[in-house]
């Protein structure tokens, strides 16, 4: 998948409208994804990925992974979107990133990204 084909997936799933606004949340959830990954995950789900979209994923690479459940992701994530994202708009967002990543990357990735979150997160993964 091309990254204008993943950014217009995340609009069309739930995502903000506009392309830069999606773009935003985008690399926002990705690199929040990144650093609740350990042993090479992000990099291995990042290699499946656009170029564009690859660098947020791993940013984090060598730092010990959060343990965060979901609501305090989707907390974090708001907070990093700025004023008029509440947590339940960034559930709605994490679950057009997540959802779109699902079928952006092998089902084996998917289930290798599963099993390193905590079960909390396993509703961001239904478009």
């Amino acid at each position: 998948m091309r990254s204008d084909e993943f950014l217009k997936n995340v609009t069309e799933t739930g995502g903000p409208g506009d392309p830069e606004s999606a773009a935003v949340v985008t690399r926002t959830v990705l690199d929040n994804l990144g650093k609740q990954l350990k042993g090479g995950e992000a990099a291995d789900l990042a290699a499946q990925l656009p170029a564009e979209l690859q660098e947020p994923l791993q940013r984090h690479g060598s730092e010990a992974p959060l343990t965060d459940d979901v609501d305090d992701f989707l907390r974090r994530l708001a907070d990093q979107l700025g004023e008029g994202v509440d947590p339940e708009t960034a559930r709605v967002y994490a679950r057009a990133v997540i959802s779109t990543l699902d079928a952006a990357v092998s089902e084996g990735e998917v289930d290798d990204l599963r099993s390193q979150l905590p079960a909390g997160f396993a509703p961001l993964f239904e478009g």
